[in-house]
């Protein structure tokens, strides 16, 4: 290999990958056959490394030597090249494309990293380790796979024909920290009004929809939500990928199986909402809607499961409203659209726009009502509304969630279930008040 003693500086980085492939390939060696507790196995393991190092008779410097050790254990136990990735709390994103490519997002922010798989490989190798404990798997007949992480983190995966550059790896981290409405208050990302009109529609039980693009924060929020449902119910979550973060006690959760290589078994979103009605749930929330599930999941809105809670990809609440058309129009069921509408509108109460700026801030954009139908359209009002009034020196987007001025139709369901909002709360002022004209006589 290389003379004993000899400097780090001396050793290139294919040398010293060479240095690592020659350490696990031993490590490996010492340990197949062997089993051990989980507390013995970092000891057991760490030991093995300096043992095996130590026969190489070189001296590397610590940090280096530091460096080698973690990158070898990582191979072992973790998920070699982007363990440390997945160990940064900053990071909430991890993309791999190809064996030479590696961003991750930070704070909203993509950055290419100086990391690099040593070939296709090796990429391979890590995507068979994440998906074979699932019983997935991923080839040339099969080129994508969803999973997740033991910590729950979604990793999406393509491989050849379909990635003509090589492999593609996207993990969406799961965070361990769960957020409250108050983080979120402080981070700017809703105002305490908007956070407390919120709450009062969770309680009361209106079903509602958090939309928004890819990234945008819909998970996240969709949990903050949830955390508004009082402990005394039951909850059924469905999920392709469980993702859902619940803080109440009683929860079945649910998540979607993918066909067999029989292209057998797989059990849908759609298929799982259905077997949710028969569970005696008080609550439905689907971790997302994207295509016919969204016809058995009004239906169930309708059917006195109020209070129901989903996700969907729309830019704004009016693209909302056309891809719930859309999605129950691919459930085959040939119904007119002015029926389809009806359903929407009398099942939908609430929708959460979500939006993740040019500065990378995620925030609500607009509280929107699904007011009813008039004639073949479906009546929305914009309950709040975020105005843009400027760009800070630091690039990052300045603004605040408004009222529009109007107050909701469906206020007495609030009243009824104990919410007493303020009319200032809408933006009503108080010579409005005084003139018994406070804006929110629509009817």
């Amino acid at each position: 290999m290389t003379a004993p003693h000899q400097a780090v500086s001396d050793l290139s980085t294919q040398d010293l990958n060479k240095l690592k492939n020659f350490i696990l390939a031993t490590v490996r060696s010492e340990l197949e056959g062997k089993t051990y507790i989980p507390e013995e196995q970092t000891m057991v393991i760490n030991q093995l490394i300096g043992e095996v190092y130590q026969r190489t008779r070189l001296n590397l410097t610590g940090a280096v030597r530091e460096q080698l050790f973690r990158a070898v254990y990582n191979e072992l136990v973790g998920f070699g090249l982007i363990q440390p990735l997945l160990d940064d709390p900053d990071i909430s994103e991890i993309m791999v494309i190809g064996a030479k490519k590696v961003y991750v997002e930070r704070k909203g922010q993509l950055t290419r990293t100086a990391l690099a798989f040593s070939n296709e490989a090796e990429i391979l190798q890590l995507i068979d380790r994440i998906i074979t404990p699932l019983g997935r798997r991923v080839d040339y007949d099969s080129p994508t796979v969803d999973a997740r992480l033991p910590d729950g983190s979604r990793v999406n995966v393509v491989v050849r024909p379909c990635a003509v550059d090589g492999p593609l790896v996207t993990i969406r981290k799961f965070k361990k920290e769960k957020l409250s409405i108050e983080q979120l208050i402080s981070y700017g990302s809703i105002t305490q009004p908007v956070a407390d009109f919120l709450k009062a529609c969770v309680v009361s039980r209106l079903n509602m929809i958090v939309a928004g693009g890819t990234g945008s924060g819909k998970t996240t929020f969709l949990n903050v939500l949830s955390s508004f449902i009082p402990d005394t119910q039951r909850i059924v979550t469905i999920e392709d990928t469980a993702e859902l973060q619940l803080q109440q006690e009683h929860v079945a959760r649910m998540e979607t199986k993918n066909a067999n290589v029989e292209q057998l078994g797989a059990v849908t979103i759609r298929d799982l909402v259905k077997n949710a009605l028969r569970m005696r749930p008080d609550r439905i929330i689907i971790g997302e809607c994207r295509s016919e599930e969204a016809l058995d999941m009004l239906q169930a809105m309708n059917t006195g499961h109020d209070g129901s809670l989903t996700t969907l990809h729309a830019n704004t609440p009016r693209d909302v409203l056309s891809r719930l058309e859309t999605m129950i129009m691919m459930a085959g069921m040939d119904l007119p659209l002015k029926t389809v509408r009806q359903q929407i509108s009398s099942a939908v109460d609430v929708i959460v726009q979500q939006a993740r700026l040019r500065d990378g801030s995620r925030k609500v954009t607009s509280v929107t009502e699904v007011s009813g139908m008039e004639g073949e359209t479906i009546i929305m009002t914009e309950i709040f509304k975020f105005e843009q009034t400027g760009v800070g020196q630091d690039g990052k987007i300045l603004g605040q969630l408004k009222p529009s001025g109007i107050r909701p139709l469906f206020g007495p369901r609030l009243e009824a279930a104990g919410f007493k909002l303020s009319p200032e709360m809408f933006g009503a002022t108080i010579s409005d008040l005084r003139m018994g004209n406070s804006r929110d006589n629509r009817r």
